[in-house]
């Protein structure tokens, strides 16, 4: 029998069944200002809108520095400031359609150079800041990049490179300019305040996030200023924000989770978020939600995964009645950590699931509606999901299969940078977006994933995705995480060989090993639990906390790892 918990209090969604049928996105085009005569970008609509409709001293930013110091912005000295850099940016002749890369810590800065970048009609290129330079030059070159805003530290970072960035006019730096950069400051100085966003159309891209490559280089998706639609939506009905809201998402800008839904989509309605430059901490991130009183938090199932394992003890230590609502998207979201977030938290977490591809949510959980732990949820009001086959055949209830998305809802990519033909590969199944994830369909229309198609395991003439595994070895009170990938096996194809980092105070032991086994062996089919386990330090993720699998699994069989770029340092 599938856990359930029941529906929690009511949200801005009322009734998911009813949303569904008396769905149409036209609803939402009164809420923007170009529905009155106001220019197509999602920028003024994120700011500009704000600041002269009413709402231009309330603080739309709390950008916490790594120190605990908070620096506020309101709506009007957002909307001012990312005018004049708008204005400078069109003085130095950088065009609509240009692209201008954000390579900088969590700073107000960035913020100001995305919607500045966005508003003179420019494609911003947020970069994680984490990137080393060969990954930054790789961008740079691939996109075309016209500037690079940075800071005094990144760009000495790029020095090894700075000779191969041929085509970047323009650097632009916050902080001390010298060398034949830029000031940013000046620049701003400089600047129209009443600069007036310039009007695109729906299928003009605002950003390029660019995505981890499997063998070849990162690819740049493209989103357009339509997306704002959806992220509106979504921040309404998925992540349930209202105005008054203090709202917290610790994904970088560097992706897509860190745009969509942490700066535009928030502020399309009004609320104030808060940006942390630091690391994870836990101390620091239980502080900051009690100190700002967040009261939406919308993280990555690894940071909980490492908020749990660090003890209930120390959430005692903070007042966390702040917080209403919790959301997770990036990885599958554990049933253990369900379970931690409503007995610690006293919180239901919300799943997700999208990709960069499709710009926003789809496939989600919601306040009105039953949580079933481990479940993505179920398709976002506007969007039709199905599990089909390589023929596009729509697989019924219980049957694994692709996880596909009929084209059209208003997030999705408007295209891949300088790769149509990778772009096409995305709608070889006739009339679908295919995902590249395997999932299932329950009889009640819940969505569970399985594994990436390229992360299958087959063994013993069985396929197996790593999350069922993966779920089952945290639940061994020694593990701390893991991650599951398949070892060829002459015999059986393939074996099950699990990774795992374990909690403070256990070491590593053959006795251990087969603990471990025999504990998920107990609780999976009979060719599921790992034949092999190895202890690691530490597992190989991204920033925003994805498990790289595949670098596990290239080093197993002793082939290149691909692109690293954005590998967690």
């Amino acid at each position: 029998m599938v856990w359930t918990l029941p529906p929690a209090e009511s949200g801005n969604l009322k009734d998911y069944q009813a949303a569904r049928r008396g769905f149409d996105w036209g609803l939402f085009h009164a809420e923007f200002d170009w529905s009155r005569g106001g220019p197509y970008n999602v920028a003024a609509e994120a700011v500009d809108r704000h600041a002269c409709n009413g709402l231009s001293d309330k603080v739309a930013l709390l950008s916490v520095r790594p120190d605990g110091a908070v620096r506020s912005l309101t709506f009007e000295e957002l909307r001012e400031s990312s005018s004049r850099l708008a204005s400078g940016l069109m003085r130095l002749d950088i065009s609509k359609g240009d692209r201008v890369l954000v390579y900088m810590e969590r700073c107000p800065e960035l913020m100001i150079s995305l919607l500045g970048t966005v508003k003179m009609g420019a494609i911003a290129g947020p970069l994680f800041s984490a990137l080393g330079p060969e990954a930054v030059r790789d961008r740079a070159r691939d996109s075309g990049a016209k500037a690079i805003i940075t800071t005094p530290g990144l760009l000495r970072r790029l020095d090894p490179v700075r000779d191969e960035l041929e085509e970047v006019e323009h650097l632009i730096i916050v902080g001390e300019a010298g060398g034949g950069s830029l000031s940013f400051d000046l620049l701003l100085a400089s600047g129209d305040p009443d600069f007036r966003s310039v009007d695109m159309v729906p299928e003009d891209p605002y950003v390029i996030h660019y995505t981890s490559g499997s063998t070849g280089k990162p690819k740049g998706i493209l989103l357009g200023h339509k997306a704002m639609l959806q992220q509106l939506m979504a921040c309404r009905y998925v992540v349930d924000l209202q105005a008054e809201d203090v709202y917290w998402c610790s994904a970088d800008p560097g992706w897509v989770t860190g745009t969509s839904v942490g700066i535009f989509g928030p502020w399309y309605l009004g609320a104030t978020i808060v940006s942390y430059e630091g690391r994870f901490d836990a101390r620091a991130w239980y502080s900051l939600i009690q100190r700002l009183r967040v009261s939406v938090w919308f993280t990555a199932p690894t940071a909980l995964r490492m908020l749990m394992r660090e003890g209930d003890g120390l959430v005692k230590e903070y007042d966390l009645r702040s917080l209403r609502h919790v959301c997770s998207a990036g990885e599958p979201l554990n049933p253990e950590v369900v379970r931690w977030g409503l007995q610690t938290l006293g919180q239901r977490i919300h799943d997700n699931w999208w990709q960069t591809e499709t710009g926003a949510p789809c496939i989600s959980n919601y306040r009105c509606m039953a949580l079933r732990p481990g479940s993505m949820g179920r398709p976002v009001p506007g969007v039709e999901a199905a599990i089909v086959d390589e023929a596009g055949r729509e697989l019924p209830p219980g049957r694994e299969g692709f996880l596909a998305l009929r084209p059209g809802w208003p997030s999705m990519m408007v295209g891949i940078w300088n790769g149509p033909t990778r772009y096409q590969e995305y709608f070889q199944i006739p009339g679908w977006y295919r995902s590249g994830d395997l999932a299932y369909r329950d009889e009640d229309g819940y969505f569970w994933f399985r594994s990436r198609a390229d992360d299958v395991i087959k063994t013993s003439g069985e396929r197996l995705g790593p999350f069922e595994v993966e779920s089952a070895l945290i639940e061994h009170p020694a593990v701390q995480e893991s991650a599951v990938i398949g070892k060829p096996d002459p015999l059986r194809g393939e074996i099950v060989k699990a990774f795992v980092v374990l909690l403070p105070g256990h070491e590593p032991s053959e006795e251990l090993k087969e603990d471990i086994v025999q504990f998920v062996r107990t609780r999976l089919a009979y060719y599921a639990y790992p034949r092999e386990v190895e202890f690691l330090d530490s597992l190989p993720k991204t920033r925003s906390g994805k498990i790289m699998r595949r670098v596990l699994k290239a080093r197993e069989r002793g082939e290149s790892p691909g692109d690293l770029s954005t590998l967690e340092d």
